[in-house]
This record gives structure tokens, C-alpha cells and sequence, in this order.
């Protein structure tokens, strides 16, 4: 039994060298992957069956690894094959720096300058934000539509309990940010320079989906998603 599933693994590698020499390396690593996940899991399931349980846990672990089945691992490799981080936007204004996680959503922040320079958003009190937001709105435009985002996800349903106690002539003083630069674009997609189109476009899609005001998210920032996509994609039309 173990002769043949041998062999399977031979003629399985044999002909993906044969078939798909010039495929795309991602491509022939995930078939390499798969199949060694297979053949490993079949392996393990012989070992079961001949009672060396000893054994066929790790061979097991190993497959299931490989096949991307989660809570499974083998011991001594899963501190070198954890994930990294989750991927940040980044978005600055003269007074506050946003991020947003890409796997969780979440929106924080801190401040630039001002009173509260160094601090972190999450750190102030709805008080202390409130002055913020005056400061905001005198001096930083754009911080000031960057607080409104995250004031709407930490406090839920204030916008609409607040409607109406806005400054006369506040919306007026507001200006639009203007499309971001090709170096803010990539901050704001939470991209490396020179990322590919494809990465573009699964990033943008990523963040719409977080961002959308129908799902609970901000017009501005959506907007800001949209405008770094469109810088970046345009860079060389």
C-alpha cells in the first residue's frame, strides 16, 4: 500500500514537471502543495490503520497543513508559519493619522498635533474628542471628515441623534481633500509601491466591503478608497 501511494506521488509530480513547465510558480507550488497534502493524509490514514497512531498525528498535521486546514499544526513549525499581520490603511491629515485593519475592520488613530498630539484615539473621552473636532474643523478640513468616520463607528447612531446641532456655516468651511498623491494611494489601499494592478483592485474591493456606507461605513473614507485606486490604476495611462 505505501509502494503504490509512493508511486502516486511520483507520477503526480512527474506530471505536473511535464504539463505545466512553464505555468505560473504560484500555481505549480499550490498543486505541489495539494498533492502533498493528499499523499501525506493517505499515509496517515494506512499508519491509523496499522495502529501506529504515534506516527500518523504528525503525518496527519502535516497534510491537513498543507492542504490550509485550519487548527491543525506540527510541532516545531508554527512559529515559522504564522501568518503576518493583517495589511493597515493608512490615511494622515495635518492633525490625525488614521488606520483601518483589513481582517478586522477595526478603525483607530492618533493625533498629530494640538492639545492632545500623541495621543491615541482610543484613549480620549467623548469630551475630549468633542474639542478635537472643534480644532478639527477650524484648522484640518479633512481631519475633520477623518474624525467624523471614526466618531461613527465608536458611537453608533450619533450622527442622527446629533443632526442639526452642527455650526452654522461649518459644511461651508469644509473643503474636499483633493485626490490623493501615488504614495498616500498606496497608505490608504495598505499596499507596498509598485503593487500590481490585480493587488489594486483585490484591495479596493476589500475595503469597500468594510467601508461602504451600507454596511455601516464611511462615505468619506470610501470615497478616499476610491480616489487611491483610481490614482493608482491611472499611473501609467
Amino acid at each position: 500500500m505505501a509502494l503504490l501511494l509512493g508511486v502516486a506521488v511520483l507520477f503526480v509530480l512527474w506530471y505536473v514537471g511535464h504539463n505545466y513547465s512553464n505555468a505560473n510558480p504560484k500555481v505549480l507550488a499550490k498543486v505541489a502543495r495539494t498533492a502533498g497534502g493528499i499523499a501525506s493524509l493517505a499515509v496517515a490514514a494506512l499508519l491509523l490503520f496499522r495502529g501506529r497512531i504515534d506516527m500518523a498525528i504528525p503525518v496527519g498535521g502535516f497534510g491537513a497543513w498543507l492542504l490550509g486546514m485550519k487548527g491543525f499544526a506540527v510541532p516545531g513549525w508554527g512559529a515559522r508559519t504564522q501568518a503576518s499581520p493583517g495589511r493597515q490603511s493608512r490615511v494622515r491629515s495635518a492633525m490625525l493619522e488614521m488606520t483601518l485593519d483589513h481582517d478586522t475592520g477595526a478603525l483607530g488613530g492618533r493625533v498629530l498635533a494640538g492639545a492632545y498630539a500623541g495621543r491615541a484615539l482610543d484613549d480620549l473621552s467623548e469630551t475630549d474628542l468633542s474639542v478635537l473636532a472643534r480644532d478639527c474643523l477650524g484648522g484640518d478640513p479633512e481631519g475633520s471628515r477623518l474624525l467624523e468616520a471614526y466618531l461613527d463607528r465608536r458611537f453608533p447612531g450619533r450622527r442622527e441623534a446629533r443632526q442639526g446641532d452642527a455650526h452654522p456655516g461649518a459644511t461651508g468651511r469644509r473643503r474636499d481633500a483633493g485626490m490623493p498623491t501615488e504614495q498616500e494611494a498606496y497608505e490608504i489601499l495598505g499596499l507596498q509601491p509598485g503593487a500590481g494592478d490585480d493587488d489594486i483592485r483585490r484591495a479596493h474591493r476589500a475595503l469597500m466591503k468594510k467601508l461602504h456606507p451600507d454596511q455601516g461605513g464611511s462615505t468619506y473614507l470610501a470615497t478616499r478608497v476610491n480616489q487611491a485606486k483610481d490614482v493608482l490604476l491611472n499611473r501609467h495611462r
